[in-house]
C-alpha cells in the first residue's frame, strides 16, 4: 500500500500526528515539559531517554490514557481531545504494549480479532466466523511478510510471531500511527530482526511508528528520526542521519545538554 498523502490543497505537508507545548504534572512533579513535534505519515521515529525522562507518560497522552495538563494535539490538521484510549484507537492511534497483551490459549487469528471478532448467521443462530477471520488474519500476515499462522496458538509462538500477531491486530484497525513499548527486550537476535522487518513493513504501508526503545542499534537501523526526552524535556529532535549513538547516548546521559 502506497504511503498516505498528507499535502493540503497550498502543497504544504500536514503533519499526521502534531503535538504542541505538551505537558502532564502530577502534583508538584512534573513528568513532561512544553515538548512538541510533529510526525509524518510512513515515518518511524524513536522515542529515547533513561528511565524517568517521561516516555512513558508522553505515550501514555498520545494513546489517550493521560489527559495533558497543558498542551494541544492534532491529527491531519485538526484540534483532538481524547478521554480514554477508545477515544484514541478512533482517530486511529494503537499501541502494542511491551507485554502484547495476547491470549496464550487462543490462535492466532482470534487474538488478531479479540474484540472485533466477525459473526455470521446460521438461521436464528449467530455464531463466530472462523474462516473469514483466519482468512483476514493470513491476508494481514502476508502483508507483513511474516510466516506467522492464523490458526497457530500463541503460547507455542516465538517472540518475534507474538510481535506479528500484535502488529497484525493493529493492521486491522487500519491505524494510522502505532506506538511500540519496547518491541525487541527480551528476545533473540533472530527475533529481533523479525521485529525490526515488521516495523519497517508497516512504514512501507504508509503507518506512522513510534519505537519506544533502549536498544541503539535497533533505532539506529529502522528509524528516521530520533527524539530524546531527559527529565521531561526534549532534547533532541533530529534525523537519525544527522546524529549517531555516541551523541544519543550523551544526551540521554546529560554529557550533552541539548541539540
Amino acid at each position: 500500500m502506497a504511503r498516505r498523502d498528507t499535502t493540503c490543497m497550498e502543497g504544504q505537508s500536514v503533519a499526521i500526528l502534531e503535538l504542541s507545548n505538551i505537558s502532564k504534572h502530577f502534583g508538584a512533579i512534573r513528568a513532561v515539559n512544553d515538548v512538541s513535534f510533529s510526525l509524518e505519515a510512513g515515518e518511524v521515529v524513536g522515542l529515547m531517554g533513561d528511565n524517568g525522562a517521561g516516555k512513558s507518560t508522553l505515550v501514555k497522552m498520545i494513546a489517550g490514557n493521560f489527559a495533558p495538563s497543558s498542551g494541544s494535539m492534532r491529527m491531519d490538521g485538526k484540534n483532538i481531545v481524547m478521554h480514554n484510549p477508545l477515544d484514541a484507537r478512533k482517530h486511529g492511534i494503537e499501541i502494542v504494549h511491551q507485554d502484547l497483551a495476547l491470549c496464550n490459549n487462543l490462535t492466532a487469528a482470534a487474538n488478531v480479532f479479540l474484540g472485533r471478532e466477525v459473526h455470521r448467521w446460521v438461521g436464528p443462530i449467530r455464531i463466530l466466523d472462523y474462516p473469514t477471520m483466519y482468512r483476514r488474519a493470513g491476508e494481514i500476515f502476508a502483508e507483513l511478510k511474516s510466516e506467522t499462522r492464523p490458526r497457530d496458538l500463541i503460547k507455542h509462538m516465538s517472540g518475534g510471531q507474538r510481535q506479528a500477531v500484535a502488529i497484525a491486530r493493529t493492521r486491522l484497525a487500519e491505524a494510522k500511527v502505532v506506538i511500540m513499548d519496547e518491541p525487541t527486550a527480551a528476545i533473540s537476535v533472530r527475533q529481533i530482526a523479525e521485529v525490526l522487518s515488521l516495523i519497517q513493513r508497516l512504514r512501507d504501508q504508509g503507518v506512522t511508528v513510534i519505537l519506544i526503545s533502549h536498544r541503539m542499534p535497533d533505532v539506529f537501523s529502522v528509524a528516521d528520526r530520533v527524539i530524546v526526552l531527559r527529565r521531561g524535556d526534549k532534547v533532541a529532535d533530529k534525523r537519525i542521519a544527522e546524529s549517531s549513538p555516541e551523541e544519543v547516548t550523551g544526551l540521554i546521559t546529560g554529557a550533552i545538554e541539548q541539540v
